[in-house]
């Protein structure tokens, strides 16, 4: 029975929430940017830079989208106490 009290208590954890929260979001953002890169690379006439910077531009645009992601998820758990 302790094993459940365990588990929720590190549900609850902000780190674990926070890597969870992370984890999900990059793998359904990181399929989505390797289906639009594979589009780019094999469907288009773009030469193969255009595929390289994509990559390079949805590395930055995923962290700011993950920052924000985050700080609305955080004001809306303080609001809600």
């Amino acid at each position: 029975m302790t094993d459940s009290g365990f588990v929720q208590r590190m549900l609850q954890h902000p780190l674990l929430r926070s890597f969870m929260l992370f984890a999900i979001f990059r793998a359904f953002y990181g399929a989505g940017i390797l289906v639009v890169t594979w589009f780019l690379a094999s469907e288009t006439e773009a030469p193969i830079w255009v595929s390289v910077l994509f990559l390079l531009g949805s590395m930055v645009f995923s962290r700011l989208l993950f920052r924000g992601l985050k700080r609305l998820g955080s004001n809306s758990e303080t609001s809600s106490d």
